[in-house]
């Protein structure tokens, strides 16, 4: 392992690329050779996009009654989670959440909807209408996750102002039967497509904890790398009572971290983002995400669970005296 770890992040930063059975290797690593580890994702971090944090936002703009069964998924018709079920919110709603999410400094905000797909009809006409507004009222990016999309509805959210789609693969491709099996993996990878063909910059991680195994968890990454996709967000499973996985007890903080790491070696110049579950898993170390690789993180709530305060996230920036991307505080 110590023969591995050495001269990593020069390797790494002179092009050469982290092959799949390196990863695997590192997935184990432990003890101190865990911080050499997060060194050299610090550095590889450093040299391809900087010390600068993006935050994003998010607004759970349709909730509930999802007809997929996604084990982990608060929303899914399939389970009984107590979660609260309503149609696509107003396009006021949409606009003001936007403002609110620039106010609190995210560069980025998502509108996200429950659901296959989004309805071609009045919800995506409702959301290009937002889009235009939030291009015109703020100078906050906007970004859209609307489900499974065609190449017709990618070129029509490009159109209306949408910066970035978000399409999560969730997990390994050998791992997804287990997960779900409403729609096939496919569907996924063939959206990531039709959102970057039709000029959209392209968010698409996944959620660990869930069951996978280290080498699935590389095997996700190695996906997205082939995909090129431009930013990856890293979600921690926060098991939902009434959910298919609400006993999960999966991942440790330390395995939270080792996995941050081995996604910037293996993503060296993508934007890493940690989002949902991070405040459950990671607790006490959470500040430990940006030194073992991660540029960006999610402020104030997710789709079904609260956030931490932003006002705690900021302290934590200036105690880490980390300057937040478009913010000068």
């Amino acid at each position: 392992m110590t023969q591995l770890l050495t001269n990593l992040a020069e390797r790494i930063i002179a092009g050469e690329l982290l092959s799949g059975e390196e990863a695997v290797r590192l997935a184990a690593v432990s003890g101190v050779d865990r911080y050499t580890l997060f060194l050299a994702a610090s550095r590889v971090k450093e040299h391809f996009v900087g010390s600068t944090i993006s935050l994003c936002s998010i607004i759970n703009a349709k909730s509930g009654r999802c007809p997929e069964n996604c084990a982990f998924c608060a929303q899914s018709a399939h389970h009984s989670a107590d979660v609260p079920v309503y149609p696509l919110v107003e396009e006021e709603s949409l606009v003001s959440g936007a403002k609110a999410a620039e106010q609190n400094g995210s560069i980025c905000y998502g509108i996200v909807t429950s659901g296959t797909a989004v309805n071609k009809g009045d919800e995506l006409e409702r959301i290009c209408r937002a889009l235009r507004r939030i291009r015109q009222e703020t100078a906050i990016q906007p970004s859209c996750s609307l489900g499974i999309i065609d190449a017709e509805t990618a070129r029509a959210l490009h159109a209306a102002g949408a910066t970035t789609y978000h399409h999560n693969l969730e997990t390994a491709r050998s791992f997804f039967p287990q997960i779900c099996t409403t729609h096939d993996y496919e569907d996924d990878v063939t959206t990531v497509r039709a959102a970057k063909e039709a000029g959209m910059s392209v968010c698409c991680g996944g959620i660990f904890g869930l069951g996978e195994s280290a080498e699935q968890r590389v095997e996700m990454a190695l996906t997205l790398r082939e995909l090129a996709v431009d930013s990856v967000p890293l979600n921690f499973l926060n098991p939902i009572p009434g959910t298919r996985l609400e006993g999960a007890s999966n991942i440790t903080p330390q395995e939270c971290l080792v996995t941050i790491a081995l996604y910037r070696l293996l993503l060296p110049d993508r934007k890493i983002t940690v989002c949902g579950g991070r405040e459950k898993n990671l607790r006490d170390l959470q500040s430990w995400m940006f030194f073992a690789g991660a540029n960006g993180t999610m402020i104030g709530n997710y789709l079904t669970t609260t956030g931490r305060s932003t006002e705690d996230d900021w302290q934590m920036l200036r105690d880490l005296q980390l300057e937040a991307e478009g913010c000068c505080d």
